[in-house]
């Protein structure tokens, strides 16, 4: 409770109100009687009370067998103050915070009782029998104690509450940080697939058609390894940039995005062919459709047994439309969804549109090709 500002600021306020009513104490006394035999005792008593009541706060607030003794000792040098002038029996309730905030419930609970009914003695021994002598000091005192026990049960929830929050951010920070590691594994697999292993598989067709040829006709087997070299380049470069989380390397080399199409569809052996008017693509939606295109096009090769593909790239007034057909063998889309997926080709390509906010559709049937079409919203300034 020490730590907390309201804390602070009520120790503060019984401080003062400590020495406030023992300076108007020792003043009423000295008003009230100019000079007695007592008197020098008094003032002596009072100065050592104030002198020991600041050594409080350089002993701490916690019950240490130091804190306890200057407490005893305070208590003690206010007894025979209250003895010799019961008027400094109101100083009782800064001494009341004072055994609450130091000592265990239990032993603060009898030093407040005891203070109390010391308070009630000298009271009477002054003013006489007064109803409102027994009443007013144990009020004060029950007062006194239910608002700090109230305060400090209160600190208590609010220490608790803090504490579950600082737990419960900590426990999101590291689910947001396992969330995180999963995002990336998944982007790195997705970038796997729609790079590395495309050109992997480009790589051993090529080499394997070398190496068929390569008796009969050598020139055409050394064309074949040379395309498989460039391939090997191109893959070199996509895994040092999607490491990086970089764009493409067929967008990286400036010509956009209908460029790096034309490249992949050449590559590809597909056709490629731009509608609608050209508009400003966001780097992530290009990167993103390319990647589409990428994995769309690897399906085709290794799947669909397709003599021709095409690539269209459709711009409309608020979205981007890239179609990927082949006259392939097609399948049942329905399954595709419903089979447990074993891979990263079309439920990659899925995932890529989703996190874009656009729609993937798929045109298939068996024997009559495939059409894929995926349309990314494009923001549009009003």
């Amino acid at each position: 409770m020490e730590h907390d500002p309201d804390a602070r600021w009520l120790a503060r306020v019984m401080h003062i109100a400590f020495f406030l009513l023992l300076g108007a104490s020792l003043i009423r006394f000295l008003l009230r009687h100019p000079w007695e035999a007592r008197s020098p005792w008094i003032i002596a008593l009072s100065g050592a009370l104030a002198s020991l009541y600041l050594l409080g706060p350089v002993l701490g607030t916690r019950a240490t067998p130091r804190r306890i003794a200057w407490l005893a000792t305070v208590v003690a040098v206010w007894m025979v103050l209250v003895v010799l002038a019961p008027s400094f029996a109101w100083c009782a309730v800064p001494l009341f915070y004072t055994g609450l905030r130091t000592l265990p419930p239990r032993a603060a609970l009898v030093l407040v009782t005891l203070l109390t009914v010391f308070v009630v003695a000298a009271q009477v021994d002054l003013g006489g029998w007064d109803p409102n002598l027994l009443v007013a000091p144990p009020a004060v005192a029950a007062i006194a104690t239910a608002v700090f026990v109230s305060a400090q049960r209160q600190a208590d929830r609010q220490r608790a509450l803090i504490n579950d929050l600082i737990r419960t951010r900590r426990e999101l920070a590291a689910i947001e940080r396992r969330e995180g590691t999963l995002a990336e594994r998944q982007r790195l697999s997705m970038e796997i697939h729609d790079t590395l292993a495309q050109g992997l598989s480009s790589q051993q067709m090529l080499l394997q058609a070398a190496d068929r040829t390569w008796d009969s006709d050598p020139e055409t087997a050394r064309r074949h390894v040379r395309t498989a070299e460039s391939i090997a380049e191109h893959n070199l470069a996509e895994a040092r940039r999607f490491v990086h989380d970089l764009a493409p390397a067929d967008l990286a080399e400036g010509g956009g995005l209908e460029e790096a199409l034309q490249l992949l569809a050449a590559r590809e052996s597909a056709g490629f062919r731009v509608d609608g008017t050209a508009v400003p693509v966001p780097e992530r939606v290009q990167s993103a459709l390319l990647r589409i295109a990428q994995g769309a096009l690897a399906n085709v090769r290794e799947h669909a047994a397709a003599t021709s593909a095409a690539l269209t790239l459709t711009y409309l007034d608020d979205q981007i439309v890239l179609d990927i057909a082949d006259n392939g063998r097609g399948f049942e889309p329905s399954r595709t969804r419903n089979a447990g997926v074993r891979g990263h080709g079309l439920p990659a390509i899925r995932a890529r549109v989703r996190q874009l906010g656009g729609t993937l559709t798929i045109e298939s049937a068996p024997g009559e090709g495939t059409v894929l079409s995926a349309a990314i919203p494009l923001e549009t300034e009003e």
